[in-house]
């Protein structure tokens, strides 16, 4: 006859509570081995920041950027692209998808089903601050705190460049937006308001609608949260806001999210935190009701920004840059849908300066994964994009 048992109400919350750990320390024995790590920006790319990696449908690499820089803030950022159909092997030379009068910041890159193309970015006037100074300074290349004058030529670059617009014209330039392309990436629409904004851009969900988690950035309370398309993206609507943590100032602190949909139906998004607790950490977010609703945040790691994604056993990726020893990238891995984190894996660790990071990842067809960021070396005067194939083994 079969053998009956009972389990007590005290040990089945005790098991509860040991499984996240046990999770966990399973996952803790995962780590990263890095196959290769190179620049991808030719040697004439002025500086290159917040870039975004897809993996196209027919296997097809894309990465944009914002390029054309002076510097981390200036008035000249255009919205670049590069493409590969070796993965990652050899880049195509950039191409400008996006040079407005003003400048045009990070930009994030997502192929829906349908098979269109949205480029995201937003534009921004921080660079008029510095020239509202009567001395201007830029930073040294590879040092963290250094700062020398700027050279002459720069500053009437960049005063020539304000003077495209009137004051007026210049604020109605502000916004975020998305550039669609329903022909592979051959030609581009017109920028499109988005609402929101994030580094990396939206995602699709399994019901087909394209979902944006970000942050208000020119309007008067700056609200976190999440607005969808339904419509591949030619159109969108506020759904949701996420809330922020008791004590926590969201208009001020929580800034570039992103997210994934896990396997069993939730949305994870994850948050920039920049507030007294918990400075320069992630924090995770979920929704049950397709976004509709949120959790009140919860901090899982230190590094900011993260990227998020879904890998084809299911597990669940974030990488994030790390901007304290040692510089660059770390990686940490979820197999129960988002609710626990690995330990970290490193994916780069030899930068110079914490201006670097944004990395995004995407899974090749043989299972490795490739990462791209931006990084300030030591020896240049400029940013470029770097690549990192590697994979993940016990």
């Amino acid at each position: 006859m079969p053998i009956q048992f009972s389990i007590s109400n005290a040990a089945v919350s005790f098991l509860r509570r040991l499984w996240p750990l046990l999770v966990a320390t399973a996952l803790s024995a995962q780590t990263a081995q890095v196959l290769e790590t190179k620049t991808i920006t030719p040697a004439d790319e002025p500086y290159a920041g917040w870039s975004t990696v897809a993996r196209r449908a027919n296997g097809e690499l894309w990465v944009t950027w914002s390029g054309g820089r002076d510097g981390h803030v200036c008035p000249m950022g255009q919205v670049r692209a590069m493409t590969s159909r070796d993965d990652g092997a050899t880049w195509t030379y950039p191409r400008v998808l996006l040079d407005s009068p003003t400048d045009d910041r990070d930009s994030g890159v997502l192929e829906t089903a349908k098979g269109t193309l949205l480029v995201t970015t937003f534009t921004s006037l921080a660079y008029e601050d510095h020239l509202a100074k009567s001395v201007m300074y830029m930073p040294v290349a590879g040092k963290s705190s250094a700062m020398r004058p700027m050279p002459p030529e720069v500053i009437a670059r960049w005063q020539a460049t304000q003077k495209r617009l009137t004051a007026d014209e210049r604020q109605a330039e502000l916004g975020e937006w998305v550039l669609r392309s329903t022909d592979g990436g051959l030609n581009f629409s017109v920028r499109i308001a988005t609402i929101v904004n994030s580094p990396h851009g939206p995602l699709q969900l399994k019901d087909g609608r394209i979902l944006y988690i970000g942050k208000e950035l020119w309007t008067k309370n700056q609200r976190i949260g999440a607005v969808e398309s339904k419509d591949d993206g030619l159109s969108w609507n506020w759904l949701s806001e996420i809330p922020g943590r008791p004590g926590d100032d969201v208009e001020r602190d929580y800034h570039e999210l992103h997210a994934v949909e896990s396997d069993d139906g939730r949305i994870i998004a994850q948050i920039r935190h920049q507030g007294k607790v918990d400075k320069n950490w992630t924090l995770q977010t979920e929704s049950t009701d397709g976004g509709k609703t949120w959790t009140i945040p919860r901090a899982i790691t230190f590094g900011i920004p993260s990227q998020l994604l879904k890998l084809r056993d299911g597990r669940l990726l974030m990488t994030y840059g790390h901007r304290r020893l040692p510089f660059g990238n770390q990686a940490r891995l979820s197999a129960d849908h988002g609710r626990t984190w690995s330990e970290p894996m490193i994916v780069s660790g030899d930068g110079t300066v914490g201006d670097l990071g944004y990395p995004s990842t995407v899974e090749l067809a043989d299972g490795t994964l490739l990462t791209v960021w931006y990084e300030n070396m030591k020896g240049l005067d400029r940013a470029v994009l770097r690549q990192a194939k590697w994979k993940l083994i016990k």
